[in-house]
């Protein structure tokens, strides 16, 4: 559902004279393979942010796949995958998958399939289906709260392909989708509506902080390494 205004008291979406001004490079519509960009601090991946963008320009369905399958499948996002399935193994989250190297083995692939099939649906087939933008779009001016407020607002609000703001509907319902699915391969006794919906919010709250970290991660990146 478009949105013609940014609701009161969310700060604005960079504009592309903003952005330009920012940038001195020209850019294409999906960022480059840089891992300096690409990646926060080299592990996190970071495909779906755009810094760069001169003009803003609508991505093509086999780009916003792209950018989803970047994310999922980036080497980077195996070793994610192996943070959280420890983690939830050290909480003993999925009692029935064990312990040791089969239960960690279970914990993984869960893990896995819970990163990827979120990507998939909240950064590709739901932004085809719904002309909406997956890409994080950094504004890099204003004080820290004022760009915190805005990479917390990006979770309810995105940029459309036609460019107006939008719900975000790609993010919420995509990622609600995901969880509905997980329940296929995580144990019956564990398929519930709350455990459905706390697994949805998880993601949810992850992608918030991922978010706030895509923002500054140019200013760290760029005070650090100079580039």
């Amino acid at each position: 559902m478009a949105i013609g205004q940014e609701p009161s008291g969310l700060p604005d979406a960079p504009s592309a004279s903003q952005t330009q001004s920012s940038q001195s490079s020209v850019t294409q519509s999906v960022p480059q393979h840089e891992p300096s960009k690409n990646h926060i601090f080299w592990i996190i991946p970071n495909y779906r942010s755009d810094e760069n963008a001169a003009e803003i320009k609508p991505l093509t369905p086999a780009e916003k796949m792209k950018v989803a399958l970047d994310d999922s499948f980036d080497p980077s996002a195996f070793l994610v995958a192996g943070i959280f399935a420890g983690l939830s193994m050290a909480q003993k989250q999925y009692s029935s998958f064990g312990t040791g190297a089969q239960g960690f083995g279970k914990y993984y692939g869960g893990a896995f399939a819970d990163q990827a099939i979120g990507n998939i649906m909240s950064e590709g087939l739901f932004p085809v289906a719904l002309h909406q933008d997956p890409r994080y779009f950094v504004k890099g001016t204003g004080g820290f709260w004022k760009r915190t407020g805005y990479a917390i607002s990006r979770e309810v609000i995105t940029r459309g392909d036609d460019g107006r703001n939008h719900f975000n509907t790609s993010e919420l319902a995509g990622n609600a989708v995901a969880a509905g699915i997980s329940n296929l391969y995580y144990p019956a006794v564990d398929r519930s509506f709350g455990n459905t919906a706390n697994k949805s919010g998880q993601q949810i709250a992850l992608d918030t902080f991922f978010n706030v970290a895509k923002e500054f991660w140019p200013d760290v990146r760029n005070k650090m390494f100079r580039h």
